[in-house]
């Protein structure tokens, strides 16, 4: 038996939301979703004493060959499996809006969402690569951001040029409370036991999620 997958409307739900909450943004394909995004969103949610954190699934990635990519629908599905914590929601509203983008995702929630306190949460295998990705800058002046520390990117991460760039607003892990208070750019780098499970790594030995056939899709 296949699992049931959400509907459409319902996978791409603006999840709920009220003033004066502190949400973290943690978006990716999650193709495959696995225990080191889990593991990741719970050191965020306890280091910076965060309300929820939500697990934004792309419709593809800018930066990556999409080819291949599961339905979103199949991908949101399995990450609801994964993130098993009623703090954790898994939406992939940016398929609803329309974005393609971080710095257009963001932007849009903060208009959408007025009172809520949003930060960017991401390992440190993406902070290497940040200085990438469209309108970085601008993504590092639009909300706080937190990189929690990840195999093999420990010490590299620190050392990329965006890391570099933002240098003298890099708080001190000791006060990474205090991020949700401050006007970015402001970004702290959260050291935590390592899990390292990756999708690349699960995709590789044929663990990534595998779409239904046509014939089997109902």
């Amino acid at each position: 038996m296949h699992p049931v997958l959400p509907s459409p409307a319902d996978a791409r739900r603006l999840p709920p939301f009220s003033q004066g909450m502190t949400i973290g943004l943690f978006g990716g394909t999650f193709n495959p979703p696995h225990e080191g995004h889990r593991h990741a969103s719970l050191v965020a949610l306890t280091r910076l004493g965060l309300d929820r954190i939500w697990w934004l699934v792309t419709p593809g990635n800018p930066l990556k060959d999409n080819d291949g990519l599961p339905p979103l629908e199949m991908r949101v599905a399995a990450a609801r499996r994964i993130a098993a914590d009623p703090r954790i929601v898994v939406t992939g509203v940016e398929a609803a809006i329309h974005t393609r983008y971080t710095y257009d995702t963001i932007r849009w929630l903060a208009r959408r969402c007025p009172g809520v306190t949003f930060i960017w949460i991401m390992g440190a295998d993406n902070l290497a690569s940040f200085h990438r990705w469209q309108h970085w800058r601008g993504i590092a002046r639009t909300m706080p951001i937190a990189v929690v520390a990840r195999p093999g990117a420990t010490t590299k991460g620190p050392l990329a040029k965006a890391a570099r760039a933002f240098a003298p607003w890099r708080l001190p892990e000791h006060a990474a409370r205090t991020l949700k208070r401050r006007a970015p750019p402001a970004w702290v780098f959260l050291h935590a036991p390592l899990d390292a499970t990756s999708s690349t790594a699960l995709r590789a030995r044929g663990a990534g999620l595998v779409p239904n056939r046509p014939e089997q899709q109902k």
